[in-house]
């Protein structure tokens, strides 16, 4: 395992998982600050996933072409740019655009294009039993920053009450600090080597995974349809507009629930190596998803946060697991194309998601996003156990013939 450009792509998950936290819950303040609706907020929301969805087919297609330094160094770029754009823009038309081309991530989790070359870099850096534990602690990294991420969404109200600046430049502040984190994030990756790695000895994105990454493609893309439509974004516009949060408060609550995911990795990865990584990531998921059907039947702020906490602490289980899953059942030299073409329908789905949010929401503050969300969620963990029960990772065979 290459210690260096692990820990080197560990520092830059976590610096983006800080800019995530809290961009994802200011997006939408900083929206309805403008004058926008919600089927505005949205609009832009989906504009990010769009977005996303578009740079990781071109990466599922050319990534072999090219080193993966480079691509980072210009996924970075775009980051600067569209921390530059959120913080200067204040039209809708311009701040879509912007959203359509650049990194801005409406979701708790990674959706942007630096998900599937950071899973290709680790999964070339690590060996078969290694793999899954080195995927929980990328997302335990990721889910613990973008917690404190979501505690920092309080920093403009406290810069409005102490600095005496007014809502919409603190809230600017921001959106610049984002761009930042992007610079920093590039100065990081250009330390990488530049060597071609073994992703890049393949002559075409996908050969002998194709079947197995389309059907996973498919299925992912019926959950991420349901995640879509509760990304962190628009449950904390369901909030705001349900119960009329403070963001300080509402950022606290995003703050544990996102702690309570990030340790939750660390308990996949046990229950992984009993039960399997289809097993663990169908029977985390669907408790969860009944979690997300019940919240808006809850008849006070109190039992919504604690079943909002009880979802944090399952519904991410699945995050390392199909990673490393998704890793394990391709040949290495299709890896990169592999983890392309199973975010790139997880991005388009998703993108549908907010807006139908917004116009859910804007007729009605009931939560249908979330009850549909969860039933979507339970299809998908239904077809997932019964069309890839049987098919194993290496390491599970290798466990299952020493027995």
């Amino acid at each position: 395992m290459n210690g260096q450009v692990i820990s080197r792509l560990l520092w830059v998950r976590g610096l983006r998982a800080l800019a995530d936290g809290y961009v994802s819950l200011l997006l939408p303040i900083y929206l309805l600050s403008l004058g926008m609706t919600p089927v505005q907020v949205g609009a832009i929301a989906t504009a990010t996933l769009v977005g996303s969805g578009a740079l990781t087919v071109l990466i599922g297609l050319y990534a072999w072409r090219f080193n993966y330094r480079s691509l980072l160094l210009l996924a970075s770029l775009l980051m600067l740019g569209t921390g530059i754009g959120f913080a200067s823009l204040t039209d809708f038309w311009p701040l879509l655009l912007v959203a359509v081309i650049g990194t801005l991530n409406p979701s708790n989790g990674d959706v942007s294009v630096f998900l599937p070359l950071e899973h290709a870099v680790l999964s070339i850096n690590a060996k078969d039993r290694e793999r899954t534990a080195l995927f929980a602690r990328y997302s335990l990294v990721g889910a613990l920053l973008a917690a404190a991420g979501a505690f920092l969404a309080a920093a403009p109200d406290l810069f409005v009450a102490n600095l005496h600046v007014t809502p919409k430049a603190a809230l600017q502040a921001m959106f610049g600090l984002y761009g930042t984190i992007g610079l920093i994030s590039a100065i990081i990756y250009a330390t990488l080597p530049e060597e071609r790695d073994v992703a890049h000895k393949a002559p075409a994105p996908l050969h002998k995974a194709k079947r197995a990454v389309y059907t996973l493609a498919a299925l992912f893309s019926v959950d991420a349809l349901g995640g879509g439509l509760v990304v962190q974004s628009m449950v904390a516009l369901w909030l705001l507009q349900k119960f009329h949060l403070s963001m300080i408060l509402a950022s606290t609550i995003f703050f544990w629930t996102g702690l309570f995911s990030a340790l939750s990795y660390l308990v996949a990865v046990r229950i992984a190596k009993r039960f399997g990584l289809v097993n663990t990531m169908v029977f985390t998921h669907l408790p969860s998803s009944i979690c997300l059907i019940l919240i808006p039947l809850m008849p006070n702020l109190a039992w919504v946060i604690a079943l909002l906490v009880i979802r944090s602490a399952l519904s991410q289980m699945d995050v390392p697991t199909r990673s490393s899953y998704v890793m394990a059942i391709v040949p290495p030299e299709e890896r990169a194309a592999a983890a392309a073409f199973t975010s790139v329908p997880r991005s388009l789905a998703a993108s549908a998601g907010p807006v139908l949010a917004g116009c859910l929401l804007s007729i009605s503050s009931f939560g249908w996003p979330l009850i549909v969300a969860g039933g979507l969620k339970i299809i998908y963990d239904i077809l997932l156990l019964g069309m890839f029960h049987a098919v194993r990772p290496p390491e599970e065979e290798a466990q299952t013939n020493s027995v």
